[in-house]
């Protein structure tokens, strides 16, 4: 290369920082302008708060910088379905229903919000779209309150969409729940070393109600083109079934739980078949991109399939099929929090009810009674503590909030029985008649409760040994308007790729994990303020209808692409080759709205 040719390359190089800069503060301009709500920061301003959203996206994988700048709402998802997916009926499919009808031993029926992480995510996004639900109707009193096509309308009092309930035979649930759903892929998918359970009649139940469940969505489809969100690894199968039927229907499939490598992945006898099913789908999303990229490789090795790894797609059977990161989140409570008492009435409620001493520091952990939640690698980590420093002793109370969970499997009864007998020997070692160092509370507790408990908390441990995402540690940021409290995390949890401010840990180090309990335990008060702060800015900012609308834009994309298609095949059949007609392309992307 000339010297003049080195000069040029130099200029355009600078010319280029430059107009990225440019662009950089004209984004930062109209994001004061436009999207400033209420007073910024002490300390800062609106266009330093724009630079740490911008900051945080480079962090990510594959975001868009200008997504950190939209407030997501319900107005925002309502917006894009109406200018961008007009007319599309959205249908969420899940195994566990929003709410349950019980009957009480009085006759009369009770209404049961469960406590679901799946559930308080997706709730509010089919609020937000008028959609219909598909979910198992496992409640005593479920089919004394449906109508004659099996659907009611919620939520109770101010009702906003359909409930659509399937019913399951025992033997159904026993074999597609219990045995392949949870004995299988459950153990299969999390890196918590409990051998999976494959049985051959599990996976006939399982395909079974797959199939069920695809009867029922073509049968609540309004039309050929419905957007299906299909949640999690209960339904592997089903958008190949929906597929089948409605080849022109967006399915999106969202998998809540962690994909393992191929390696491990090869031990389902039936691997070829889930990821067929799964490779029905428009879109497949994961929490991370390491998950979606650990489901491109097992798509690579098993499956005659072109790897599209530049577009984050795979090509297989004459359908492209999307794989992206989608890091789920929780609505922002405002009206929840706004209910609650304040953050000292929470503290003094809480220490009364469970009788913590005086003077004594609260660390909380609350989850499904799971062996992959790391309950008992807290444990470890609490004795390490007493170990390491004696002084601790009667001044540290640990809360474990254990919702029971699959009770009648083997791993699960074994769990708990493991549990408390750990808990009591804790107790009896460095207990007192007025001082208990753990209480293991296996109940289940409705939101408020919860978000009571995480308000008087001192220290919250989310410590799974594996996990996808985690939504106690968003909801226990969330819940803390006060701006203090200490966030000990899992690296091994989705939710410490996003809250860079907590304690991250390794659970299976007791010894680490003993230390960060001590430096949460003596974190002065300005420095919880400072991360706190930070963490609730992202909770806040990437929250749920964030996580919804950037499936539902792909999706709209997707359906303009489709569009595309089938009017450049109809120009081609009316005019012959592409390029014969220098006006045609014009044309067609009038005829689908593209500008």
């Amino acid at each position: 290369m000339t010297q003049y040719g080195v000069d040029l390359f130099l200029v355009l190089v600078l010319a280029s920082l430059g107009l990225s800069a440019l662009a950089i503060f004209v984004t930062f301009s109209r994001n004061r302008r436009q999207h400033a709500r209420g007073s910024p920061p002490p300390g800062d301003d609106v266009a330093s708060e724009a630079a740490r959203k911008v900051l945080r996206e480079f962090e990510k994988n594959g975001q868009s910088v200008d997504a950190a700048l939209v407030s997501w709402s319900p107005e925002t998802l309502r917006k894009i379905l109406a200018e961008d997916l007009p007319d599309a009926q959205v249908i969420v499919v899940s195994n566990r229903e929003p709410y349950i009808h019980n009957e009480t031993e009085d006759g009369d029926v009770e209404l049961v919000v469960p406590a679901s992480g799946l559930v308080s995510a997706l709730e509010p996004i089919t609020r937000a779209c008028a959609g219909t639900w598909i979910a198992y109707g496992g409640g005593t009193a479920d089919r004394t309150v449906v109508d004659r096509n099996d659907r009611v309308q919620v939520p109770p009092g101010h009702p906003s969409y359909t409930l659509r309930r399937v019913w399951l035979s025992d033997e159904e649930y026993q074999g597609y729940y219990l045995g392949f759903a949870n004995e299988g892929l459950w153990p299969l998918c999390h890196i918590a070393f409990t051998r999976p359970i494959f049985r051959e009649s599990d996976w006939e139940a399982y395909e079974a109600v797959n199939r069920k469940f695809a009867e029922t969505v073509v049968a609540e489809a309004r039309n050929e083109r419905p957007i299906v969100l299909v949640q999690d690894y209960h339904f592997a199968l089903l958008p190949r079934m929906i597929r089948e039927r409605l080849p022109e229907a967006i399915v999106i499939t969202f998998w809540h739980i962690p994909w393992p490598n191929s390696e491990v992945f090869s031990i389902c006898p039936w691997r070829e078949r889930i990821l067929d099913g799964l490779l029905g789908s428009s879109i497949v999303g994961f929490h991370t991109q390491f998950h979606a990229n650990n489901f491109t490789e097992s798509v690579d090795r098993f499956m005659e399939s072109r790897i599209e790894r530049a577009d984050a797609a795979i090509s297989y059977g004459g359908q492209v099929t999307l794989v992206h990161a989608y890091p789920i989140s929780i609505e922002w409570p405002v009206e929840l929090l706004q209910s609650l008492p304040s953050v000292e009435e929470c503290r003094a409620r809480v220490r009364r009810r469970f009788k913590i001493p005086a003077g004594a520091k609260l660390c909380v952990g609350v989850e499904r009674l799971d062996y992959t939640k790391g309950i008992l690698d807290r444990f470890h980590a609490l004795e390490e503590l007493f170990i390491r420093h004696p002084e601790l002793v009667g001044k540290v109370v640990f809360l474990q909030i254990a919702a029971p969970s699959r009770g009648t499997l083997p791993a699960y009864k074994q769990l708990y029985e493991e549990c408390l007998r750990y808990a009591e020997e804790l107790n009896e070692r460095y207990g007192s008649e007025s001082y208990r160092p753990v209480l293991m509370v296996a109940e289940h507790h409705s939101q408020a409760s919860v978000y009571e408990i995480y308000r008087a908390a001192d220290i919250c441990m989310v410590t799974s040994l594996h996990d996808g995402m985690n939504l106690v540690a968003k909801e226990f940021v969330a819940s803390r308007d006060d701006e203090q409290g200490v966030l000990l995390l899992s690296t091994f949890a989705g939710a410490s790729r996003e809250l860079l401010e907590a304690l991250i840990v390794n659970p299976y180090d007791a010894a680490m994990m003993s230390e960060a309990m001590l430096q949460a335990l003596t974190m002065g008060s300005d420095e919880q303020h400072e991360r706190m702060r930070r963490m609730r800015e992202i909770v806040r900012d990437n929250n749920v209808y964030r996580w919804a609308g950037s499936m539902l834009l792909d999706a709209a994309r997707l359906r303009k692409r489709g569009d595309l298609d089938r009017v450049t095949a109809s120009y081609d059949r009316a005019n012959g080759p592409a390029g014969d007609n220098v006006v045609s392309m014009f044309e067609r992307k009038q005829a689908v709205g593209f500008r």
